[in-house]
C-alpha cells in the first residue's frame, strides 16, 4: 500500500502563501490524487484534485483562483500551492490517493490511501 507523507504546513497571516507537498512511498503515476482539508466541527472537504496525467484539475469553489495543484510523477509528489490565504483556510490538509486512471472531479469517492495531514493555520 502506498504511504503518503505531507509537509509544508504552518502558521501564517491572511494574504500569505504556503506550498504543501505530498510524497508517496510508491508509484502514483497512474492514479488521480487529491488534497482534502478537515477543519474542527466541519465535514472533510475536497480542496483540489488532479488527474493521473495532469490533464484535468478540480478546485473547490472556496479555493478557486487561489490554490493550484500539481504533480511530478517521476518524483511521486503532489503539491498544493496556496496563495492569498484566508482564516477560513485553517485546517489539517491531507493528501490522498485517488482511483487508478482517474480524472479530476468533485467526487470524494474512490480515494484510498491517506496521509497523516499537515496543519495550516491562518490568522487575520
Amino acid at each position: 500500500q502506498v504511504q503518503l507523507v505531507e509537509s509544508g504546513g504552518g502558521a501564517v497571516q491572511a494574504g500569505d502563501s504556503l506550498r504543501l507537498s505530498c510524497v508517496a512511498s510508491g508509484r502514483i503515476s497512474t492514479y488521480a490524487m487529491g488534497w482534502f482539508r478537515q477543519a474542527p466541527e466541519k465535514e472533510r472537504e475536497l480542496v483540489a484534485s488532479i488527474g493521473w496525467d495532469s490533464r484535468t484539475a478540480f478546485y473547490a469553489d472556496s479555493v478557486k483562483g487561489r490554490f493550484s495543484i500539481s504533480r511530478d510523477n517521476a518524483k511521486s509528489t503532489v503539491d498544493l500551492q496556496m496563495n492569498s490565504l484566508k482564516p477560513e483556510d485553517t485546517a489539517v490538509y491531507v493528501c490522498a490517493l485517488g482511483p487508478p486512471w482517474g480524472i479530476a472531479g468533485p467526487t470524494k469517492r474512490g480515494f484510498s490511501s491517506w496521509g497523516q495531514g499537515t496543519q495550516v493555520y491562518v490568522s487575520s
